[in-house]
């Protein structure tokens, strides 16, 4: 594994590249662009009726399940997001909060052992269900449950409010997680911190990018660029994660098989803007001063590389603009495909050591 660092000459080339992808695009200043996603996926705030479901104690853990309000399911019910917690028993004074988010087709059950790291730091560990992922997938398994519901959206009449399954509408949940948190009174609501894998990781850029209450950030093999991966032919890596609904898109289109003009009618009505103002490139400048870790693999095919170094240098250069170029992190895996590496969960462990003190 090796921390990436760049010459003067690189990070010049690279800054033109960015400069030539998003030439054709009207990218919004930062102000703009925090409040133009916030406004995209704005509904009427709903209280949290937070609900204990279990709480037992294990030796130096505290393992708790809650879930609460976010939100409004079509049908008027609520749409109440099933969270996993796991804390130090004995608590001296308020605690940092680690947000970790699973993959496509995990859920938060499988982030236990993350959260154990934290809880053992001495931070309150904090998982929660994706949208149609574990408890929230009606009993379906991996991610049937959100196949179906991103082809639903994909269906949807235009001339109604859009859903959109695909990442956004996990993001609402998410900031209504660290309102929840904030309500903790064993919550420091100054050590809020967001931490994902591929999935998870595309939700903490976006998520987090624009909400200020979130102090450090972690992206795991989640940093990219939509547009460039659509552009260069490298989407299928992309589009495979959530197979069955291009295909279903593929096949309402009248094409043979997925391709690139599926994935970018699919991506543009499921995930609006993420070809342009709300692409990775873009959101990463938001997350200045902030301390972020952007950990990516070279041979990830999911987040090809040549894409995830343009959001590279567009964080870089919003970190060294605001003076606090020791507030980012890159490390790019030699060699390294789609996958959390034994040495990227101790970057990881390290950078919230550092800036969670």
């Amino acid at each position: 594994m090796r921390n990436i660092r760049w010459s003067a000459l690189a990070i010049s080339l690279m800054l033109l590249q960015v400069l030539f992808v998003f030439s054709q695009t009207t990218i919004k200043s930062v102000d703009e662009t925090r409040k133009a996603f916030k406004k995209l996926l704005d509904r009427p705030k709903l209280p949290l009726d937070v609900k204990q479901i279990s709480k037992t104690t294990s030796g130096s853990y505290t393992y708790e399940t809650v879930d609460f309000t976010s939100d409004k399911k079509a049908d008027g019910s609520a749409e109440r997001v099933p969270t996993y917690l796991v804390s130090p028993t004995e608590k001296k004074a308020k605690l940092p909060a680690v947000i970790m988010l699973h993959g496509t087709g995990g859920n938060k059950e499988s982030q236990k052992s993350w959260l154990e790291e934290f809880a053992k730091r001495g931070w309150i560990g904090v998982a929660i269900d994706a949208r149609h992922h574990g408890a929230r997938s009606g009993g379906k398994k991996g991610s049937e449950a959100y196949n179906e519901a991103i082809t639903k959206a994909w269906r949807a009449p235009k001339d109604k409010p859009q859903p959109m399954p695909f990442y956004f509408e996990t993001c609402w949940d998410l900031w209504c997680t660290v309102d929840y948190l904030l309500q903790r009174d064993d919550v420091d609501p100054a050590r809020i911190a967001m931490v994902g894998i591929s999935m998870g990781g595309i939700q903490t850029w976006l998520a987090a990018s624009v909400d200020e209450r979130v102090s450090v950030m972690v992206p795991l093999i989640g940093v990219q660029s939509f547009k460039w991966t659509l552009e260069n032919g490298k989407w299928q890596a992309r589009a495979n994660t959530i197979r069955k609904a291009h295909e279903a898109a593929a096949s309402d289109m009248g094409e043979k098989e997925i391709n690139a003009k599926v994935c970018k009618e699919l991506w543009n009505k499921i995930i609006p803007g993420i070809l342009e103002e709300f692409d990775c490139p873009n959101m990463l400048k938001l997350c200045a001063p902030r301390p972020m870790l952007i950990l990516n693999g070279e041979k990830d095919p999911n987040c090809p590389i040549e894409g995830a170094r343009i959001a590279f240098v567009s964080a870089s250069e919003a970190y060294k603009k605001a003076n606090v170029a020791d507030k980012l992190k890159i490390v790019e895996a030699a060699g390294v495909p789609h996958t959390v590496t034994p040495e990227f969960k101790v970057e990881t462990l390290a950078w919230l050591e550092r800036w969670l003190k």
